[in-house]
């Protein structure tokens, strides 16, 4: 059965069904709403998405979003240069920050490794992060990813390919949840993870 929606609303609908989490109902729900809406509040929102890839870049140095070559973090100096938190995503750096129990550094992997899904280690940042423990004197590498079956692969290829390099790799305390995001938990609970870490 054909659609009897207009066209202009059919379209955005096919847009917004790619983003996470968002089905072909909720895209059509999203659209409607969208036509309710003011248009000053649909123009705001349409240059809001023009200016995501013109005023947002990739961190130069630890692959976090930034607005300059080198993202927030990266440029504070008072930062503890010597110790490097692995993440996931920049999800996970903001939830990180959130806690204010972290004075490190981080390094952004883009992803784990997922055979099932395509993703291998070619696809991640962990080749830049090789080069970069052996650039800038790294002392204490953090493993903060997720504790999923990927994330657990992720953590085992890291030891591997940088065993010998005398290293200490810690991972977060079990303070996180098994199959829980690090995203979602709350600060309490990342604090705990930070406090509790141990040797990879």
């Amino acid at each position: 059965m054909r659609s009897i929606l207009p066209k202009a609303v059919r379209e955005l609908a096919e847009e917004l069904v790619r983003l996470p989490g968002i089905g072909p109902k909720t895209a059509k729900r999203l659209s409607i709403y969208l036509l309710k809406q003011p248009r000053s509040v649909v123009g705001r929102m349409g240059d809001r998405l023009k200016n995501l890839h013109a005023n947002v870049r990739i961190c130069q140095r630890c692959y976090n979003l930034a607005e300059q070559e080198m993202c927030q973090v990266c440029r504070d100096e008072t930062r503890l240069q010597g110790v490097v938190c692995v993440v996931e995503s920049p999800l996970d750096v903001e939830a990180i920050e959130r806690t204010d129990s972290y004075r490190g550094l981080y390094h952004v992997l883009g992803g784990v490794l997922s055979p099932l899904e395509g993703i291998e280690a070619e696809q991640l940042t962990i080749a830049e992060l090789a080069t970069r423990i052996k650039r800038e004197n790294v002392q204490e590498l953090i493993v903060a990813l997720n504790p999923t079956m990927e994330g657990e692969a992720t953590a085992r290829h890291l030891v591997q390919i940088l065993d010998g390099q005398g290293l200490k790799i810690t991972r977060l305390g079990r303070g996180l949840p098994t199959g829980g995001d690090i995203e979602f938990a709350d600060a309490r609970t990342l604090s705990a993870a930070f406090a509790g870490r141990t040797l990879l």
